[in-house]
């Protein structure tokens, strides 16, 4: 019966309203079953159209209200600017690559310059735990585009990061295994539906709940 529950739980999980621990015992359901995982995949498209109905919708609106005609406009033309920001970082890209493949190495390293404004990188070590993180979010227009490199040498255990809003709110960025006593950086690739700016910090986490270090805000 628990097992069937869990099969109900993806639509919850992949909007991000499932508490916490819910969300931990979640995943785990996750790794054993295929049929949730395609499902949450395909729950992505709604879960990002919620996300820019929310972030364009006043507090005091209640969340069922109908949107109108200049909210929609509001919205399309918010995705419209965004696409066209990505297909201009697309078309710099290809010409830098060009250039690159023309002219050599040295081009190589200015051109490196404008991914690193696009993205915001965090660092932070916890004395008590031991435990070295470091954040590179990137902003999007479904949330922001997470990479996480970890050294943590007091495995094995199971961990998760976690996006923590102003709000108080919490989403799991993405989790991993650490190794028995390897202390070499792991590098792991999530998401948020939040953006840079609605983050207040970040937190690694056992799966158990303990605390390992807090990166602050990118904000």
């Amino acid at each position: 019966m628990r097992s069937l529950e869990r099969h109900r739980d993806v639509g919850a999980y992949a909007l991000g309203v499932l508490d916490e621990a819910e969300a931990f015992r979640f995943e785990d359901h996750l790794m054993e079953c295929p049929q949730c995982a395609a499902q949450v995949t395909e729950f992505g498209p709604t879960a990002r159209q919620m996300m820019l109905y929310r972030r364009a919708t006043p507090r005091s609106v209640h969340p069922f209200a109908g949107p109108g005609p200049r909210m929609l406009d509001k919205l399309l033309a918010e995705v419209a600017v965004r696409h066209r920001a990505a297909r201009r970082r697309m078309m710099f890209a290809l010409a830098a690559s060009v250039v690159i493949a023309l002219v050599g190495p040295a081009v190589a390293m200015m051109a490196g310059g404008d991914d690193a404004e696009d993205a915001v990188r965090v660092t932070a070590t916890d004395e008590k735990s031991g435990v070295w993180a470091q954040v590179t979010i990137e902003d999007e227009v479904w949330g922001s585009d997470i990479e996480l490199k970890v050294k943590d040498g007091a495995g094995p255990r199971d961990c998760r990061l976690i996006a923590v809003g102003h709000d108080g709110s919490e989403q799991t960025v993405t989790s991993w295994n650490v190794p028995l006593h390897d202390a070499r950086p792991n590098t792991m690739q999530g998401g948020t539906a939040y953006h840079p700016e609605e983050v207040a910090r970040f937190e690694l986490r056992t799966a158990e709940g303990e605390h390992l270090v807090t990166l602050p805000s990118t904000s």
